[in-house]
């Protein structure tokens, strides 16, 4: 698995070399667009409407719309941290229960591991948090974006990582519709309860599997079986002039010229 960065986990007066992996990746099929009528993949261009031409990576630059039709220009500078520097670190703030944590504020999962000269810290910090049953609360950078974490112990063996949303993130629920509390009767309480306590059962990932990810498998497998199979048209590559041959032929041409001018 190939590491995302590598940086610091910062523990008190401890620093801990890290590196940060992703913890998951989506497994359903990923589809091409293609063109109808030639079956060719379609292609996105980077395009200005203005010059009328497609614009390079290195044309970009980031602006930030203030009014509308009005942008403010950002510089690298305007994205790096407090001290100027765009760092890869992971810094503790505070130990927390899981269970204060509501699951809406965690946004994407990281593991860690201890980096060069960082083994000893690591499983240091992770025994004792293992053993106090907290995890971590802290500030990390990613991608030039300062963002809310919380570090906990993976199952025993690791350190993973969740970035979070920060409050202001979170949609307020209480504007929704039809929130306004309804009194069930006595027997649907007492059928519901039932109905929990018959579905309830230990928290097993391998129960549950991806039915639309089998089903678009199964699919494609059919689609294949039955040749329904399309091989996109090659675009005609372009035509590779000889210097010579040019030169050649305009040679030849303007000599074919001069004799039907001198003919006449």
């Amino acid at each position: 698995m190939r590491a995302l960065w590598k940086g610091t986990l910062g523990f008190g007066l401890v620093i801990i070399p890290v590196r940060l992996y992703a913890a998951t990746s989506r497994q359903r099929p990923s589809f091409n667009q293609l063109h109808r009528k030639c079956s060719s993949p379609i292609k996105y261009l980077k395009w200005c409407p203005v010059c009328r031409e497609e614009v390079t990576a290195d044309e970009i630059v980031l602006g930030y719309e203030y009014e509308r039709g009005r942008f403010v220009l950002m510089q690298d500078e305007d994205f790096d941290g407090e001290d100027g520097t765009a760092d890869k670190s992971i810094l503790i703030l505070d130990f927390v229960s899981l269970a204060e944590i509501d699951p809406v504020y965690f946004d994407k999962s990281y593991y860690l591991a201890p980096a060069e000269g960082g083994q000893r810290a690591y499983h240091l910090l992770l025994r004792v948090m293992d053993e106090a049953q907290k995890v971590a609360v802290c500030r990390v950078r990613i991608r030039a974006r300062e963002s809310l974490a919380t570090v906990r112990v993976y199952r025993g063996g690791c350190l993973a990582m969740e970035t979070m949303l920060y409050p202001a993130e979170v949609r307020d629920y209480t504007v929704l519709e039809g929130l306004s509390p309804i009194e069930p009767e006595a027997r649907e309480i007492e059928m519901a309860r039932m109905l929990v306590e018959n579905l309830s059962v230990p928290f097993d990932p391998e129960r549950y599997v991806d039915r639309t990810r089998e089903r678009l498998l199964s699919a494609i497998e059919r689609r294949i079986a039955g040749q329904h199979v399309v091989v996109p048209e090659q675009p005609e590559p372009a035509r590779v002039i000889d210097l010579m041959e040019a030169l050649k032929e305009s040679v030849k041409r303007s000599e074919e010229g001069k004799r039907e001018h001198g003919a006449v």
